[in-house]
């Protein structure tokens, strides 16, 4: 395996900005986050921002399903896969319902990712299905008092034990120290909201050091 960047964003207008760097393997989005760039949880919605984002050179975009069973999971991620099948990754919820869809759609060839993972044995669940992906929301288990980086370590090595070839894609990461301290341990793939981006590539003192080799570089005078 290699490393894989994804950007957590639906907002086009952040995809426009870091896509074209060559950074980022992809995009993960959510019904959160379509709802905070002002868009609809629609097939019609996400066939114009996987177009999009194909466009940008994103070679995946991992898109969530919604429904309230196993059958409308699967239908919607039926409708969300044939968008472009090349680059299209499932999202579902690491549930019964989920599961069940899950199962239904690797069958048909179509890549899936368990998202909202909060334990290391969820991951024998994903690895027994054959999923690509597996998200584990480190901020969130941080939040209810456990050690968040502890649990997310655990499940790479249960992947490993395993000999699954199953990607841990971390996700709600809070810090660049949550990305150094994973990745040392270990953990390739990471998915990073724009604030995580701006921190990781606008470090003030690189900031400062290159705006000095700037000046020293412009003739004297």
């Amino acid at each position: 395996m290699s490393l894989r960047l994804f950007l957590d964003s639906a907002d086009a207008t952040h995809w426009r900005e870091w896509l074209p760097s060559g950074l980022f393997y992809g995009i993960t989005t959510n019904p959160t986050l379509l709802r905070r760039a002002g868009l609809a949880s629609s097939v019609a919605s996400l066939r114009a921002l996987t177009h999009e984002a194909a466009g940008l050179g994103a070679r995946e975009i991992h898109l969530q399903a919604w429904g309230d069973s196993a059958e409308a999971y699967y239908a919607c991620g039926q409708a969300l896969a044939t968008i472009d099948p090349s680059r299209v990754c499932v999202k579902l919820p690491i549930t019964h319902a989920g599961s069940l869809a899950a199962g239904r759609l690797l069958a048909l060839g179509v890549r899936v990712t368990f998202t909202a993972c909060f334990d290391a044995s969820q991951m024998l669940v994903a690895a027994a299905l054959g999923a690509d992906y597996a998200a584990p929301y480190l901020g969130r288990i941080c939040d209810a008092g456990r050690d968040g980086h502890a649990e997310v370590i655990a499940m790479q090595r249960v992947v490993a034990g395993v000999g699954s070839t199953l990607r841990v894609l971390v996700a709600s990461l809070r810090d660049v120290t949550d990305l150094s301290r994973l990745a040392g341990a270990g953990l390739q793939t990471f998915t990073l909201a724009p604030p995580l981006v701006e921190a990781l590539l606008r470090h003030p003192q690189t900031l400062v050091a290159a705006q000095e080799f700037e000046a020293a570089a412009r003739p004297p005078g």
